[in-house]
């Protein structure tokens, strides 16, 4: 490409070709962008012009981010007869003498809600943030067609997001616990190293084979922007290991 184009500063004319070419050869990492520097600073990067001296310092892998849990708490600001529930929705599991709460299961989207007595309600075991709302707004949806007096709509707050991560390398533990601030390894009691990031708030739990969890974000959002810092912090301390 570099000998096609022999100009100073890309042409804009030139992108149609040049996205063809990222597209059939899908650049993985800064080392592959390399191939393509033109005569000049500037680079192609998913079609957008950056600066070629940032590409160094990019990652040499993109994090595999899944989201396994959601934990949401709930009001519908009024008292809820558990036991009248319990006798309209006989598959609820209900053991007052074990458990203040009742459990309300859903299977789409799959969840568990606990339900109490106060109108508070726990919704666990959603995979997002709207996949979190839908289910109470359905629980609340199902009380009502069973003839539960519920007067007003669920007021949902997003209390924990819990991500598994893949880093695509391993982690070199002991130097990231002399390294990341704000971390504690104790390997002889727990194989992970635990960091508290400040910004975003969140704690994340590294693992030798390069796996994380993250947890505490109340933010989709902020489970990337945690996952992405940690990851620019490994690669830039030379803490990562790619085979």
């Amino acid at each position: 490409i570099s000998q096609t184009v022999g100009i100073s500063k890309l042409n804009h004319s030139l992108l149609p070709s040049l996205q063809v070419w990222f597209v059939t050869n899908k650049c993985r990492s800064s080392v592959e962008y390399q191939k393509i520097v033109l005569h000049s600073k500037y680079l192609v990067s998913d079609f957008v012009i950056v600066d070629g001296d940032k590409l160094e310092n990019m990652p040499q892998t993109k994090p595999v981010v899944s989201i396994v849990n959601v934990v949401a708490s709930a009001s519908v600001d009024q008292r809820m007869d558990l036991n009248e529930i319990t006798r309209t929705f006989p598959d609820v599991e209900y053991h007052p003498d074990q458990f203040p709460g009742l459990v309300f299961r859903l299977k789409s989207p799959k969840t568990a809600t606990l339900i109490f007595s106060s109108g508070k309600m726990v919704c666990t075991g959603a995979k997002s943030e709207e996949m979190s709302r839908k289910a109470v707004q359905t629980v609340v949806q199902r009380l009502r067609k069973g003839g539960i007096k519920v007067k007003k709509d669920a007021v949902v707050e997003i209390q924990n997001i819990v991500a598994s991560i893949n880093l695509g390398g391993k982690i070199q533990l002991e130097q990231a616990a002399r390294t990341l601030p704000r971390s504690m390894y104790e390997p002889e009691q727990f194989p992970g190293l635990i960091h508290r990031m400040l910004d975003p708030k969140t704690v994340i739990l590294l693992f030798s084979s390069g796996k994380l969890v993250c947890t505490g974000a109340k933010k989709e959002p902020d489970v990337y922007r945690s996952v992405n810092n940690l990851h620019a912090l490994l690669e830039e301390k030379n803490l990562m290991i790619y085979e």
